[in-house]
């Protein structure tokens, strides 16, 4: 190995332990309570090597958040790889980004995050373009699975793939945030399941896209 090559895989490394200390940080204390300085300790680095890396809290965040999407997108290529029909693969989707909010809900919340962000102001447009672009390989399974939905004839023949894509999306989004941020509170008062209020909008969104 040439030294270009060492200090290329150098560099990466490094650059995965500052993530590996930035998620510790963040993650037990909140995005808005972290502190670079904090990292920088974590980390083992001086400030202005990390500073080297990534110029604030966000882009820290951003990195993290390809880091999920990366998990994200293992999980649905993984729900989708049996030989089922197209409408069942797009349910196989929802409970797929179902588990990884109860399984990664840290990875969940940067997701979040990054959704609400303007990613304009961020100035390291390459971990912006990193997100982007997996965040579209994500989506780009949903389309897919709705695609094939269409073909076989599962789903409605008038269905839009990219629209409903983006539709279901939100829409899946909105129920599992509702389900994390309210459940303690559903659950006690309400007594109500919260997985089967999950399982409840996939009916409502299987009765909207099932070609009848």
């Amino acid at each position: 190995m040439g030294i270009t090559e060492r200090r290329e895989r150098e560099r990466l490394q490094r650059q995965q332990d500052i993530l590996d200390a930035a998620e510790k940080i963040i993650f037990s204390k909140g995005l808005d309570n972290a502190t670079m300085d904090e990292v920088a300790e974590e980390a083992e680095l001086s400030k202005g090597t990390l500073y080297l890396y990534f110029k604030s809290k966000e882009e820290l965040y951003l990195a993290i958040t390809h880091r999920g999407l990366i998990l994200l997108e293992s999980m649905f290529r993984e729900a989708v790889n049996e030989s089922l029909s197209g409408i069942e693969k797009v349910f196989r989707l929802g409970t797929a980004f179902y588990r990884f909010s109860q399984k990664y809900p840290n990875y969940f919340n940067a997701l979040s995050y990054y959704e609400l962000k303007n990613t304009e102001e961020i100035e390291n447009w390459e971990a912006v373009q990193a997100c982007s672009g997996t965040g579209q390989q994500v989506l780009s399974i949903l389309i897919q699975a709705i695609t094939e939905g269409v073909e076989d004839q599962s789903i409605r023949p008038d269905t839009d793939p990219s629209r409903m894509a983006l539709v279901l999306w939100g829409m899946t989004s909105g129920v599992i945030q509702l389900v994390i941020q309210k459940g303690e509170h559903l659950s006690e008062v309400h007594a109500f399941d919260l997985e089967g209020i999950v399982e409840e909008s996939f009916q409502v969104f299987r009765c909207a896209l099932e070609n009848k």
